[in-house]
């Protein structure tokens, strides 16, 4: 019988034994992640309650070192970009399963009021067409189905806060 598995999960005694080269630097798993400043201007905020998708944006936010504010209503957004000097997000994301946002009529009052300025990316079931249709018409700039939006998101949040940068960096107003 091939015992070579002890070598990583552990002897008969249940002590682990790990290979030299996963002793070197930091424990398996464990990545840089740029930290965020607790000050730093919010740039995405987000109506999601799903709580395997809020984990899913706390965690590559995290990741990416990008803030990210989740939010329960159109006020809450206003507040707090009150309280950032008065900057408008880059993005805004809606679960537009999300009854309690009321994405349909909270969507076109954030459209109004921040104008292009800011992007709002749904999602949605990918068998609810109906509600894509009436989401783009309400003013989503993008819907994607879940699936998408989960294996596109950190492109998504690095798109909508590296191009404010960019233009910064450039001496150009955002």
């Amino acid at each position: 019988m091939d015992h070579s598995y002890r070598a990583v999960l552990g002897d008969h005694d249940g002590n682990v034994h790990m290979p030299d080269r996963h002793r070197q630097g930091k424990p398996q798993g464990e990545l840089d992640s740029p930290s965020v400043p607790h000050d730093a201007p919010t740039k995405i905020y987000a109506f999601v309650d799903d709580l395997f998708f809020l984990a899913k944006i706390n965690e590559t936010a995290r990741k990416l070192g990008i803030k990210v504010e989740f939010v329960k209503t159109e006020k809450d957004v206003f507040e707090r970009m009150g309280s950032n000097g008065n900057e408008k997000p880059s993005l805004i994301i809606f679960d537009l399963n999300n009854l309690n946002a009321k994405p349909l009529t909270v969507i076109p009052k954030l459209k109004s009021k921040l104008k292009k300025e800011t992007n709002i990316i749904g999602f949605v079931s990918h068998v609810q067409g109906e509600l894509k249709v009436k989401a783009q018409e309400a003013g989503c700039d993008m819907v994607l189905p879940r699936s998408a939006f989960s294996q596109n998101l950190a492109q998504l949040l690095r798109r909508h806060t590296t191009q404010e940068d960019d233009l910064t960096d450039q001496g150009q107003p955002a």
